[in-house]
């Protein structure tokens, strides 16, 4: 499967090639169990934002490179050779997997428990209401991180704690860094020091466009056509931007 990556801006910022198992052929009980994974809803992350601007922090945003390759695979499952890497002296071979692959009903589950592992074992403690929020005190310093299955956003009151994070991490998985938080879950974010600012500008263009309305009229207060308003000659006079109302 080929696919392109966008930026918040709806930019093309990298092309990338998929190897993708045909999942509708699974079995349940057979082929795979268990396919439910947690991820993080909008709530949480608007209340990490919220969190991190009040503390004056800054979110930093990494991407987990083939994130679901990572996890490894539970069940016996065989997929045929894909087109174009067959091996030649068995091309009736069928492979059976090790790790799962993009397609599979239980590759976001594997990748979560392969990911969260991880974090456990480095001393980091699960959220008790937000099974994707992770979170490590030192002292008296924290570092939180909330996952959402390739993207990973962190923060810290010690720097040390994310550089640690990032070096482990590094250790583990093909991570690429992305630097500062602009985008996440269709979110465009902007962290200022005087606050962080939220926008769904690239959602509502999207939006327009699949509903073909790009090219609309645009309106700042939609009103129905056969609404006539004429001025009231015995009214109070009113300035709208100081009126305290």
């Amino acid at each position: 499967m080929f696919k392109n990556k966008l930026d918040e801006h709806g930019v093309i910022v990298r092309n990338k090639a998929r190897l993708v198992a045909k999942g509708y052929n699974q079995e349940e009980g057979i082929d795979y169990g268990e396919t439910y994974t947690p991820v993080a809803r909008h709530e949480v992350v608007r209340l990490l934002l919220d969190y991190t601007s009040m503390n004056r922090f800054k979110l930093h945003q990494m991407d987990v490179k083939s994130a679901f390759l990572n996890g490894y695979i539970d069940e016996e499952v065989y997929v045929s050779q894909p087109k174009g890497f067959e091996d030649y002296m068995h091309p009736n071979h069928v492979f059976k997997l090790k790790k799962v692959l993009y397609g599979l009903k239980q590759a976001p589950r594997q990748c979560y428990e392969r990911l969260s592992s991880f974090l456990l074992s480095h001393s980091y403690e699960r959220g008790k209401t937000d099974k994707t929020l992770f979170i490590k005190k030192a002292c008296s310093d924290i570092i939180l991180v909330q996952v959402y299955i390739d993207d990973n956003i962190f923060e810290s009151t010690n720097e040390n704690l994310c550089k640690q994070f990032v070096a482990a991490m590094q250790g583990e998985f093909e991570i690429s860094m992305m630097g500062e938080l602009n985008y996440f879950l269709g979110l465009q974010i902007k962290q200022l020091n005087h606050g962080t600012f939220l926008s769904l500008t690239k959602y509502y263009k999207e939006l327009l466009k699949k509903f073909n309305m790009e090219s609309c009229k645009e309106s700042v207060t939609p009103m129905t056509t056969n609404c006539y308003l004429d001025s009231d000659e015995k009214g109070a006079s009113v300035d709208r931007l100081n009126s305290e109302d």
